[in-house]
């Protein structure tokens, strides 16, 4: 196994998860920063309130994105296992 394929299964490694965690974690950024928005202009400072709909923000998003994250996921995997005598060899 040469340093470049070893570079090359990091690299897509990274890539695989910054593309199935980027839905969820653009839905919690969007709905942390409404949510404060919200805070700010009524003046209610209450704790719960900040965590609760991103929660439930992540949860349906996991709905929506869980199959096409996990297809992603999958075909890494199957790719790596599929090439393993490559890579060992």
């Amino acid at each position: 196994m040469t340093g470049e394929m070893v570079i090359s299964i990091a690299e897509r490694a990274v890539s695989v998860i910054l593309m199935t965690s980027g839905p969820l974690l653009i839905l919690a950024l969007v709905t942390g920063l409404s949510v404060s928005i919200f805070q700010a202009t009524t003046q209610i400072q209450e704790q719960t309130l900040a965590f609760v709909p991103k929660i439930v923000a992540v949860l349906v998003g996991i709905v929506f994105f869980g199959p096409w994250m996990l297809s992603r996921v999958t075909s890494y995997a199957t790719d790596i296992f599929e090439n393993l005598s490559r890579y060992i060899g």
